[in-house]
């Protein structure tokens, strides 16, 4: 075999590898290639997922709020049923007081 056999059998293998990888490039893209409909439908689950995490943070900030409100409301009644509990117990002891006040005078 001769140099320019061996050059021209060279760049016909060369020639061949190229053409070999272009096709193949070519399947790959044309197999994986995304579809507009796809992409578009893409889009639009990105956008109600985003939409449905601000209703979730929109919904646990009311939440929260909610919770300290009752909290809040919980505390004020508990205070209320102490001082309730303390004046009934100041008139048990008046009345009691009273009473004992009253017996004695009678008696006396």
């Amino acid at each position: 075999m001769s140099r320019t056999e061996f050059v021209i059998a060279t760049a016909i293998i060369l020639f061949v590898a190229f053409c070999l990888g272009w096709f193949a490039n070519w399947l790959v893209h044309r197999f994986s290639r995304v579809a507009p409909g796809d992409v578009a439908e893409l889009d639009r689950m990105s956008q109600e997922l985003h939409e449905a995490e601000e209703t979730r943070d929109q919904a646990i900030t009311y939440l929260q709020q909610r919770e300290a409100e009752l909290t809040n409301q919980l505390s004020q009644t508990e205070a209320e049923l102490r001082a309730a509990m303390d004046g009934l117990r100041d008139a048990r002891h008046e009345a009691e007081e009273m009473r004992a006040h009253i017996d004695r005078i009678q008696a006396g």
